[in-house]
């Protein structure tokens, strides 16, 4: 049997490596972002500056896709310079709207939910704001695979070679 102390190492062990660095990276990205969406969303419809359910959706995931892209593209992938459209702007924007849309479903399902029931509008701030979170939790496996084809780099040796030398410098 595994001990926890044992799971613990390799669990620390794993985070040093790319591979590891580059998830965290990109999952601390994912909650950066996902606190700009659910700020802007409970925001705008908590204080009722945007009254329907799913024009507070939309307007905060769009906001949140911009400091997405740029965290991903490079915090999490070590992208510099400038962005290539094809390869890497339009496949992240079509992943992000396709995001974006399965966020617009839940908001029309939990607009439904709070039109048959007679709920306060802070709970209904709440429920807005939690099915937004759950939509865009369902499609972070998917986007970290899609993701990561997309912002690949040249060779695995340049990669470590990088991630060493911030290692030295972050020491």
């Amino acid at each position: 049997m595994v001990t926890v102390p044992k799971r613990l190492r390799d669990l620390s062990a794993w985070s040093r490596t790319h591979q590891g660095k580059k998830l965290i990276r990109y999952s601390l990205s994912s909650v950066i972002t996902t606190g700009v969406s659910l700020s802007v969303i409970l925001i705008t419809y908590g204080f009722k500056w945007i009254h329907g359910i799913i024009e507070a959706t939309l307007f905060g995931n769009v906001v949140a896709v911009i400091p997405s892209y740029y965290l991903s593209r490079a915090w999490a992938w070590g992208k510099r310079g400038k962005s290539h459209f094809r390869h890497e702007v339009v496949p992240y924007w079509a992943m992000a709207f396709l995001g974006i849309a399965f966020s617009l479903l839940g908001a029309t399902y939990t607009k439904h939910l709070v039109h048959t029931h007679h709920w306060g509008h802070l709970a209904n701030t709440a429920l807005v704001g939690g099915v937004n979170v759950l939509s865009f939790a369902i499609f972070w496996v998917l986007k970290l695979l899609v993701f990561n084809r997309i912002f690949h780099t040249d060779k695995l040796h340049d990669i470590d070679e990088r991630l060493s030398v911030e290692e030295g410098s972050a020491r």
